[in-house]
């Protein structure tokens, strides 16, 4: 896919063509503020020692409203082809960070552990076919399609349907809704109820959100006038998983601080690496190697600061000659995570892409 898309239910952000492309978020932030562009798009990696994905466009278009797909062609047949790591094998990494993190005389205190299946299609395909099967699907997310190229991946795209805010800037407001603390949904309505109550009770998943709203309070404080945030978490609920939320709001001291600087500034955030950050990112860099731009951060900033930034999660990796593509999910593990509840969320998350794909996934 040569170009950028992302979709959500208040507007729609397309971009094509590439006057400048760039593998560093600070290379992109210094061509906003001299004011040789006026628009960047793109994506930052999971680990932001990566290079990232970041254009200034030749084309944009923002339309207001939900985007509606004129046509939803048929997709090919796609099945999963391997699981990376397997299930039983994410389940040992899991009790052994467990082990890790129940130990109080090291520093570690969550660590988000992922997993992936890796998918082929019987014919190629399309990354704007797939999308408009998202954001049918998934009609409240955040749908995304980023061509990978400047981060020297030529023809491979980065595509989901998150249901999660890094951050947005309008003016001096700024706006979070970070999400952390996750279960199944249930198909049983009274079930799904019970689920509901049992994760907004769950000792386990509010030490894990707690970590997240820490982080980011650290993070704002110093560059903000207001910072207003619940004293708890309310629920958010997407087909797949229950998750605990917490709208966030703020006032920025600078206006010169633009949405990409605090998209830099905020990522990865625990709900994604860990806390502390940097030995999280060291133990998922040695557990699982290179993420790539899953968990990173999707969207865009324009040259007077504003802008919208999603966590690049519920999402995959397409090739570039459209035959595979790689599925990613994770969950934040804490001395009380149980390996088996872990494996079954990553595996609810999964279905919030594949589904989309109509691709069988592995129980």
């Amino acid at each position: 896919m040569d170009g950028f898309l992302l979709a959500t239910p208040d507007g729609v952000v397309r971009t094509s063509g590439t006057r400048a492309a760039f593998a560093s978020a600070a290379a992109a932030s210094a061509a906003l503020r001299s004011g040789v562009h006026e628009l960047i798009v793109g994506a930052l990696p999971f680990d932001p020692r990566r290079p990232a994905a970041l254009v200034a466009p030749e084309q944009a278009a923002h339309t207001a409203g939900p985007w509606r797909p004129a046509a939803l062609p048929e997709l090919p047949e796609v099945r999963v082809i391997s699981e990376i790591p397997s299930a039983t094998e994410h389940v040992a990494r899991v009790a052994k960070l467990v082990g890790q993190l129940g130990d109080p005389a090291q520093p570690l205190r969550k660590v988000v552990a992922a997993r992936s299946l890796l998918a082929e299609a019987e014919t190629p395909l399309e990354a704007e076919v797939i999308a408009a099967h998202l954001v049918t699907r998934h009609p409240r997310a955040a749908v995304y399609a980023v061509d990978l190229t400047p981060a020297g991946r030529p023809g491979e795209t980065l595509l989901g349907a998150t249901p999660e805010v890094l951050v947005a800037r309008r003016g001096r407001t700024v706006t979070l809704h970070p999400l952390a603390g996750t279960l199944p949904r249930l198909a049983d309505p009274d079930a799904d109820a019970a689920q509901a109550r049992d994760l907004l009770a769950s000792t386990k998943n509010r030490e894990e959100h707690a970590y997240v709203i820490d982080w980011i309070r650290e993070r704002l404080a110093p560059i903000c006038t207001e910072l207003v945030i619940p004293e708890g978490p309310e629920l958010l609920s997407t087909p797949q998983v229950w998750h605990l939320a917490t709208p966030i709001r703020a006032e920025l001291r600078d206006p010169a601080t633009t949405a990409l600087d605090l998209a830099v500034l905020l990522h990865p955030t625990p709900a994604v690496c860990g806390t502390p950050t940097d030995l999280a990112l060291d133990a998922i860099a040695d557990l699982e190697g290179d993420r790539g731009f899953y968990a990173g951060a999707v969207g865009w900033c324009d040259a007077t600061g504003d802008g919208n930034w999603y966590v690049a999660i519920r999402c995959a990796e397409l090739s570039a000659d459209g035959r595979t593509l790689r599925a990613f999910a994770g969950g934040g593990i804490v001395a009380a995570s149980d390996p088996e509840s872990e494996l079954h969320e990553t595996t609810a998350k999964l279905r919030t892409f594949l589904g989309g794909l109509h691709c069988p996934i592995p129980e």
